[in-house]
């Protein structure tokens, strides 16, 4: 009764006082989709306030961005071309090479991560080269390209790498590759702990990556496996991930924590496409207080053990703390 009682005394700047989580815009990572064009800026049926857009569109959204203080994106690519091997990833002049560059001869001050992945290039949907035979991925193949498009990034002038394919061994691989070629000081985020979810629903219509055949089931991780799940993300520390990271975020906040207890690395978590979506619609029809459920939503990403959140919700988040 007395502790209760204490607890309705405290004024609001107390409570921020004795708060034991925080929340900053410092904690985001915004992601945006770029493909080829001019004065292209498509809104996502499926995901509201999400768009494709064109470099020079891109780069008027990093001044919103910054007007919000968020200075950290991730890049997700979306070619004209696709095919086999996502040859647009492997090129130089590719779409996300040439955003790289423009981001940083307009705002050098943009942290830039670049999602390192194939299925947005590839014809077939997929994360790598495909094993015709067994109709899944080659891991080892595509562990060979992937470190040539790591080198494409890194020469670009990416400020950090983060690899989503899920193949066995792919951040030793790239550590090696990036040591090699000069840039052993470029950070490794790991898609460490990606599960096979049904959450990603709505990123497949951005990001035009829906597979043609089949699932990433024999890549990505089983949703009911727990100790295999931290186990990822323990050998990706061991092979040299600067930070690692649980996808989707909202259901998996058990391994998070788990994770963050057996690891010194920092956590990053991914707020996807499906926990967004699903946001949005509840918002839309008044069936829940919007801001307060998006707020404690990512206070709860911050009490799991997140370090940092990538979210389509960012720029809204900040908007809130403003207030």
């Amino acid at each position: 009764m007395f502790q209760r009682f204490r607890r309705t005394r405290l004024n609001t700047h107390l409570r921020s006082l004795v708060r034991e989580t925080h929340l900053s815009v410092n904690d985001f990572i915004y992601p945006l989709f770029v493909r080829s064009g001019e004065a292209i800026k498509t809104e996502v049926e499926s995901m509201p306030g999400v768009f494709q857009m064109s470099i020079d569109e891109v780069l008027k959204e990093c001044v919103k961005l910054k007007n919000l203080n968020i200075y950290s994106i991730i890049l997700f690519g979306i070619p004209d071309t696709k095919d086999s091997i996502g040859s647009d990833s492997l090129c130089e002049h590719g779409i996300i090479a040439s955003c790289i560059r423009e981001i940083k001869n307009m705002h050098p001050d943009m942290f830039v991560v670049t999602d390192l992945c194939f299925c947005e290039y590839t014809d077939h949907g997929h994360c790598g080269i495909i094993d015709v035979e067994n109709e899944t991925v080659n891991n080892d193949a595509t562990l060979e390209i992937s470190a040539q498009q790591a080198i494409i990034h890194a020469k670009a002038g990416a400020d950090m790498i983060a690899p989503s394919g899920m193949m066995d061994g792919i951040i030793a691989t790239l550590r090696e590759a990036l040591d090699a070629n000069g840039f052993e000081n470029l950070p490794i985020m790991a898609y460490s702990t990606k599960f096979s979810s049904a959450y990603y629903g709505p990123f497949r219509d951005v990001a035009e990556s829906t597979p043609s055949f089949g699932d990433r089931a024999s890549y990505q991780m089983d949703p009911a496996n727990r100790r295999e799940a931290i186990s990822e993300s323990i050998s990706d520390e061991a092979q040299g991930a600067d930070i690692l990271m649980v996808k989707p975020a909202l259901a998996y906040l058990d391994i998070v924590r788990e994770i963050k207890d057996n690891t010194s690395l920092p956590m990053a978590v991914y707020n996807v496409s499906g926990e967004y979506a699903m946001l949005k619609l509840a918002g839309k029809h008044n069936l829940i207080d919007y801001d307060r459920v998006v707020m404690e939503t990512m206070i709860s990403f911050k009490r799991a053990g997140a370090d940092i959140i990538i979210s389509y919700h960012a720029k809204e988040v900040a908007k809130m703390l403003k207030k």
